[in-house]
């Protein structure tokens, strides 16, 4: 019956963005009241014993979604500002045109953006960064906002495992005692036998929105160059570089692999684009790519050097209230001021001046405003549900499948993300149960805490949450539950997937 309860919220969510196609912001006000109601009279949250009341938990939970919501929207307002400032600089028209030099064909090009891309700044930042950025890139590239924001979700995520320089992976290692090395080798294996559900996705949506030759060569290419230097260093190295190593690697192999096939077609010819560029060209390309190439630059330093690292992230910001609410930040460390300081950085470098620079921050700042309902509605369901033990609720029930435990595995990790909207906070809830699920059943610990860290990985191209601070970036707030009727088949199959190979790996 408790369980029944608990998963209310989150199918009102589903039903009310993919069956009835109402915007998030519609359908999280009234799951958020539902979630509210249950956890206090369903789950006896803020009851007699607790001391602050009924009144006081829901001010908690208010205050925790208000201060998580700020911290997403401290992340989409300047990488919409980067994408505004390019677009009036004409930055991106030149990239476009570096794009071109690599390959004619617009569609390679967005699978360069929405594969290794994405993957790379999952990688190097997390926390949203990938999406926000590669999504309005692929729309100024020409392809539909729609489908740059799928193409974006479902090609970061196989990186989400191993994100922001392996932290999901560090909240296991501090829970289960494991070393970060063998949990790293055991996440790894679901993605790099799996990993071809995602680009499969991502090749389908690219080709649908604009044909022409067959890019499934490419994509089974795009596959191949990411995944084998990512096992490879998940199995050898760790946690911290799977993702941008294997983006980074792969991205150089892709573009060769590329640069030859098209210097072996039209040898005579010069790189596409070269008899043009140079009237048309208003900046060179690394002026073009000045915010970028500095995000990736400040994310290397702040996350790979050690004593910038321990510098920057020993000055936070945290707060607590009566009831055991409470919240932190790392502003030095956190994506936010990353992309601030990219947007500044773009200003000056491209001699954007005042009135460019203006124009791209109050137009970011406009799309923002319809996104804070829906953001700040599905952060409350979240918060609601983790305060009055909901989630715990629901995984329990599933770890009752005993033998069948490893099917159900990737979905509790899933469960986790689509609720917190976190890959990491999906990991903190559920791989103390995962682990001693496995202890108590006799299964292999590592294999079913990578079975976690997988199904957390994939929750985050459904998550609700996620999926406004995608919207936003591309326009399309208030068509939510079209963006996820896309990404949750994909994210269904997926973690299915992940449940059959969890099961004969436990045999």
């Amino acid at each position: 019956m408790q369980a029944a309860l608990a998963i209310v919220p989150v199918a009102v969510v589903l039903v009310l963005m993919l069956g009835v196609g109402w915007s998030a912001a519609r359908a999280g006000i009234v799951a958020a009241g539902i979630a509210l109601v249950i956890a206090v009279w369903g789950f006896g949250f803020g009851g007699a014993d607790d001391p602050f009341g009924i009144t006081g938990g829901i001010v908690g939970v208010l205050a925790e979604a208000g201060f998580i919501s700020a911290t997403v929207i401290a992340i989409i307002g300047p990488a919409l500002g980067i994408h505004h400032l390019q677009q009036r600089t004409g930055a991106t028209e030149q990239l476009q045109r570096a794009l071109a030099r690599l390959t004619p064909d617009p569609r390679v090009a967005a699978l360069l953006i929405a594969w290794f891309f994405a993957l790379f700044m999952e990688g190097a930042a997390g926390f949203g960064t990938p999406v926000a950025l590669a999504a309005p890139f692929l729309v100024a590239a020409g392809f539909s906002p729609l489908m740059a924001v799928t193409a974006a979700m479902v090609g970061h995520a196989a990186g989400v495992s191993f994100g922001a320089v392996g932290t999901p992976v560090a909240a296991q290692v501090g829970i289960t005692g494991i070393p970060g090395a063998e949990i790293a080798a055991a996440t790894a294996p679901y993605h790099v036998a799996l990993g071809w559900v995602l680009v499969a996705v991502v090749v389908a949506t690219i080709s649908r929105a604009m044909p022409g030759e067959r890019l499934w060569p490419w994509g089974m290419l795009a596959a191949v160059s990411f995944f084998v230097p990512f096992w490879l260093i998940a199995a050898t190295i760790g946690p911290e570089l799977p993702t941008l190593g294997g983006a980074l690697v792969g991205a150089l192999v892709f573009i060769g692999v590329r640069t030859t096939v098209q210097r072996r077609r039209a040898p005579a010819a010069g790189p596409p684009g070269d008899d043009t560029d140079g009237e048309r060209a208003t900046m060179p390309t690394w002026m073009a790519a000045a915010p970028y190439l500095t995000l990736i630059g400040l994310v290397l330093v702040t996350r790979l050097v050690p004593p910038v690292d321990d510098a920057l992230s020993g000055v936070e910001i945290a707060w607590t209230i009566d009831g055991g609410f409470a919240g932190s930040v790392r502003p030095l460390t956190h994506p936010a001021l990353l992309l601030t300081l990219s947007f500044l950085t773009g200003v000056v470098v491209q001699r954007a001046g005042f009135d460019r620079a203006r124009g791209a921050f109050w137009t970011a700042t406009r799309q923002l405003v319809p996104v804070v309902v829906a953001l700040l509605a599905m952060v409350t369901i979240a918060r609601s549900m983790s305060q009055a033990g909901m989630t715990e609720e629901l995984a329990l029930t599933a770890a009752g499948a005993g033998a069948a435990w490893p099917l159900l595995s990737p979905l509790v990790g899933a469960l986790g993300t689509f609720v917190t909207g976190s890959a990491t906070a999906s990991n903190i809830l559920f791989t103390e149960l995962q682990q001693e699920t496995a202890v108590a059943s006799g299964f292999d610990v590592p294999t079913l805490v990578g079975a976690q860290g997988f199904g957390a990985a994939v929750g985050n191209i459904v998550c609700p949450h996620n999926v406004v601070a995608a919207a936003a970036t591309v326009g399309l707030a208030g068509q939510e539950g079209s963006i996820m009727r896309r990404t949750f088949p994909t994210a269904v199959v997926y973690v299915a997937l992940g449940g059959a190979l969890a099961w004969l790996l436990t045999r």
